[in-house]
């Protein structure tokens, strides 16, 4: 059987699938982009190695955070779960609240400058929309 839609016994109408939900809900998701800004602490990772990893177009999950030194702490993580840093305390009341609210927001890879040791990658921060 491949993707069909059926009648099953209480006249609702079902899709019969051999593929993932995730798969079946991807072309239904819209990603809005809210705001451009930058992955702040990169300089202060234990392992550098993961910005080496980081390309332009690379998606990005953002992750609330408790942290003593900000409460809106928003964590910027690979896929792969690495910290790559934080969104910068200046632009994250939004996103916090937004992730607080249980919004589902995504980030993805703009532009990576190198400036001598340091690393600048820019990001658009986007909210996941179904």
């Amino acid at each position: 059987m491949g993707n069909e839609l059926t009648i099953n016994k209480d006249n609702f109408v079902a899709l019969q699938s051999n593929t993932d939900l995730g798969e079946l809900i991807k072309p239904l998701i819209k990603e809005i982009h809210l705001f451009d800004t930058f992955i702040a602490g990169t300089t202060h990772l234990d392992d550098k190695n993961v910005i080496d990893e980081v390309k332009i177009d690379d998606k990005l999950d953002l992750k609330r955070e408790d942290n003593k030194f900000d409460e809106k702490a928003i964590l910027v993580l690979n896929k792969k779960g690495q910290k790559l840093g934080y969104i910068p305390e200046k632009d994250n009341i939004i996103f916090s609240r937004l992730l607080d609210a249980g919004k589902m927001l995504s980030a993805t890879v703009s532009d990576i400058e190198h400036k001598g040791s340091f690393t600048k990658i820019s990001i658009g921060i986007y909210l996941v929309d179904f």
